[in-house]
């Protein structure tokens, strides 16, 4: 696997992503509710590979839900940087996560995204659909 770098601005929040796929061969994905469309978002997961998030001082971590709170998006107070969201899943006690390629020091190599319409989901079709799709996740957060 290759690992890929990266993290917000100003570095309170580091990422590192874990696949087999080379960043020019996978589809980022721009979801089109509202959060995602404000912040561009250019979204990456791999479900057989991992990502860790560390956040060096949380209370410089927003943990932002809307519409049906399913997820958390991951922003940085301090920065203002969208890094990803994740889904805990309450049936095991891990989470899934989705990471937005503009926090990945090598985000070049990716190509442009995908437009990704999920509103005619509803919050059981959308965590099947995360489940199949996002990348198991460890978030650590340092007090």
């Amino acid at each position: 696997m290759s690992v890929l770098n990266g993290g917000c601005h100003c570095r309170n929040i580091t990422v590192e992503f874990e696949t087999d796929s080379a960043p020019a061969g996978m589809t980022p994905r721009a979801c089109q509710c509202s959060f995602c469309r404000q912040h561009q978002s250019r979204a990456v997961s791999d479900p057989s590979g991992r990502l860790r998030i560390h956040v060096a001082d949380g209370g410089a971590l927003s943990r932002y839900q809307f519409s049906l709170k399913t997820i958390e998006f991951l922003v940085c107070r301090t920065c203002g940087v969208y890094v990803g969201a994740i889904m805990p899943d309450p049936t095991d006690d891990k989470a899934i996560g989705t990471l937005m390629i503009s926090t990945l020091d090598d985000r070049e190599a990716f190509p442009p995204p995908v437009a990704k319409d999920y509103d005619d989901q509803d919050a059981a079709a959308r965590a099947d659909r995360r489940r199949e799709l996002w990348t198991p996740t460890v978030l650590t957060v340092a007090t």
